[in-house]
């Protein structure tokens, strides 16, 4: 992993989005942090264009380097999908989570997964990349398979690549080591927030290389598998999130980058 393949979502600062004055502000201290690359998720499009909000990353020298989009909007429009990442120049986007999907039951599964295969196709065919952002939910085993082992098994991989979320992984009982390895060639995205326990014997979201997880391993399988971006989110912070963005960044490049 290389400094210029640091990533930060921005779900982590949505609360510092609220406007547009905000969220100026708020990618100017990202990029003084230090982190080159932003991937577009919590953003509200009311306060902010597509072109408008690209300008604003070229002009502070932040690469656009993914979105997440709504669930349905990838299903049912990913033709809106295309238009979208094409206006950002933005090449890769994620579908985020299964939704109202019942992961308990078989004919909704197989329906989903052959979904997702056909709006991959659809961005494929526009020279964009979908991928999968999961959560501990698709570690659920239905009919004795693992569903996230299910979903990539029945997609090509020409349509659906990963983004493998390292904590949410752990969360499900999976290793982060071995799922970066069997999606090798297969893995342009990768999300990175470590996972604690606290005080009270609860599982908490931890600044990357605050918790228990092996990043050293996890990066270099990572590295290994043909990762492009190393994306930090947290989903909560313990106090103030440019702090724990910092303490990410400072902690990847102090210990991470080659």
């Amino acid at each position: 992993m290389k400094t210029e393949q640091i990533a930060l979502t921005l779900f982590t600062l949505r609360e510092r989005m609220k406007t547009r004055e905000d969220l100026e502000e708020t990618l100017r201290r990202v990029k003084r942090i230090g982190y080159p690359a932003v991937q577009v998720s919590g953003l509200n499009w009311d306060i902010v264009g597509y072109e408008d909000f690209a300008g604003l990353c070229a002009e502070l020298g932040l690469t656009i380097c993914a979105t997440h989009e709504a669930s349905r909007t990838i299903l049912d429009r990913p033709e809106q999908v295309v238009e979208k990442l094409q206006a950002l120049g933005c090449r890769y986007t994620a579908y985020p989570h299964p939704g109202n999907i019942d992961l308990c039951d078989e004919d909704q599964v197989a329906a989903w997964i052959q979904q997702l295969d056909h709006a991959g196709k659809v961005l494929a065919d526009a020279g964009l990349v979908l991928t999968y952002h999961n959560h501990h939910t698709e570690f659920r085993k239905l009919n004795g398979a693992i569903i996230l082992e299910r979903l990539y098994a029945e997609t090509d991989p020409a349509h659906l690549q990963g983004e493998i979320d390292v904590y949410w992984v752990q969360h499900g009982g999976g290793n982060p080591v071995d799922w970066c390895r069997r999606l090798d060639g297969r893995l342009p995205l990768l999300h990175l927030k470590d996972f604690g326990i606290n005080d009270r014997n609860e599982i908490e979201f931890r600044e990357v290389g605050n918790g228990n997880l092996d990043f050293k391993a996890i990066v270099a399988a990572a590295d290994a598998a043909g990762c492009e971006w190393f994306i930090v989110e947290q989903d909560i912070c313990p106090g103030d999130e440019f702090g724990s963005i910092r303490q990410s960044f400072d902690y990847m490049c102090r210990e991470l980058v080659a």
